[in-house]
């Protein structure tokens, strides 16, 4: 970690955009420690048969048709910082496509650089396991990735004192359930899409799609909301434990860390987690998990903002 050479790098932010993306990344990247992904024997092995084992349970409790992606990736948090300052240059693109050029863009484009480097910095050393389908990708037949940061998660397990192959294990099953969603609704990308590229350039424009916004919301509850329910039919062991000590660890955390997961809307996700469960829970618990899965059949299945809260009303609403 070179603190001084990432600086540099933010102030040496250059070109027309309104974010050097290049100095982004080799910035983060300077900031932030890349771990080991030195795997002890079995290790890759041990990754590849969570995968296919939450492959298989989530299979046969949702009865949904999906696949993991081709690729998954055992990957350190450089490669994890390359990989997101793509996606993010991606979603950024509306904006910088109708960003307005003032008086003094240079100044504009390293503080941009700076704030970019700061949060990627941050989800660096803190995220565990990502599922991405790829939105706003060029070639949209790209296959979707399945990332696992190594040193993340062993230095979560070590924090959290839990063994850290349950700990990987519980990881991947939660990534997989997202591989499921995005495999039983091929709509779901491009519903997600075009609601981010429209909130994105009313913001650019000076204004706010409160509608996108929360259509973008209330789909990303749905998304982390299933991904629940099925872990709890799926995971092969009991994890309350790990849940809970993990709620502990972030809430634990120091002031500036808080201040950054507000800011990051890190807690906004976790309200996501326990909203949509809980209208999961409801649907399961008056019908089962073939009626929750309605919501994949198409974007007119989603439930809206307030049929989240009344899960009922979307059950009268869709029911056949």
């Amino acid at each position: 970690m070179n603190l001084y050479r990432s600086a540099r790098a933010v102030a040496g932010a250059s070109g027309d955009d309104v974010i050097d993306w290049k100095s982004t990344a080799e910035a983060a990247k300077a900031a932030t420690d890349p771990g080991s992904i030195a795997l002890a024997p079995g290790e890759r092995e041990a990754y590849a048969r969570d995968v296919r084992d939450a492959r298989d349970g989530v299979r046969s409790v949702s009865g949904l048709e999906f696949d993991v992606p081709a690729t998954v990736e055992i990957q350190n948090r450089h490669h994890w910082i390359d990989a997101n300052v793509a996606t993010f240059e991606r979603v950024m693109g509306t904006l910088e496509d109708h960003a307005p050029s003032g008086a003094f863009p240079a100044v504009a484009r390293t503080l941009n650089t700076g704030s970019m480097t700061v949060l990627l910095s941050f989800l660096g050393r803190n995220v565990l396991g990502q599922y991405d389908p790829l939105l706003l990708a060029e070639a949209p037949d790209d296959d979707h990735a399945l990332y696992f940061v190594r040193p993340n998660i062993l230095a979560a397990a070590d924090a959290l004192e839990v063994d850290p192959d349950r700990f990987r294990r519980w990881i991947a099953f939660h990534e997989v359930t997202h591989a499921a969603e995005f495999g039983a609704a091929p709509w779901l990308s491009e519903h997600l899409e075009q609601r981010m590229e429209q909130g994105i350039a009313t913001l650019s424009e000076g204004s706010f799609d409160r509608s996108a916004f929360r259509e973008l919301d209330a789909a990303m509850t749905v998304v982390e909301g299933y991904a629940e329910l099925l872990m709890d039919h799926a995971f092969d062991d009991e994890y309350a434990d790990l849940r809970r000590k993990l709620d502990e660890r972030r809430q634990g955390r120091g002031p500036i860390q808080q201040l950054l997961r507000r800011l990051l809307g890190l807690g906004l996700k976790r309200r996501q987690y326990e909203r949509g469960k809980h209208f999961f829970e409801t649907i399961a618990k008056a019908r089962d998990l073939e009626t929750a899965s309605l919501v994949w059949e198409g974007p007119a299945y989603l439930p809206s903002h307030s049929e989240l809260d009344t899960p009922k009303a979307w059950l009268r609403r869709v029911d056949r």
